[in-house]
């Protein structure tokens, strides 16, 4: 009968763990994130759920005969966004998987 206790006690720590793991994607998730590029030119903000929530765009770097400038410092701020959420994400999730068999994520 003593290794019930253990599963009942295990159990119970991986509650624990779970209820640890939810809160910190929680807070993962309310975090906002900036990336800017071009000195500023074009600045994208975005929250943990990688959902991108402002962009800004300054008037000179607005230059009809040279859109696609623009779309490489927009792309380029986007994906630096996104880079820093995984990162953070795999830095704040990553305390939960240490050990465990298979990475579970």
């Amino acid at each position: 009968m003593r290794g019930m206790g253990n599963m009942g006690n295990m159990m119970k720590q991986m509650q624990k763990m779970q209820k640890k793991m939810m809160k910190a994607q929680d807070e993962l998730h309310e975090m906002t994130f900036e990336a800017s590029v071009g000195g500023g030119m074009v600045t994208i903000t975005a929250n943990g759920k990688k959902e991108i929530t402002d962009i800004k765009i300054e008037e000179e770097v607005i230059d009809p005969d040279d859109i696609e400038m623009l779309q490489d410092l927009i792309i380029a701020a986007t994906n630096d966004v996104l880079k820093q959420i995984d990162d953070k994400t795999a830095e704040t999730m990553g305390q939960f998987t240490k050990g465990l068999p298979g990475g579970l994520f």
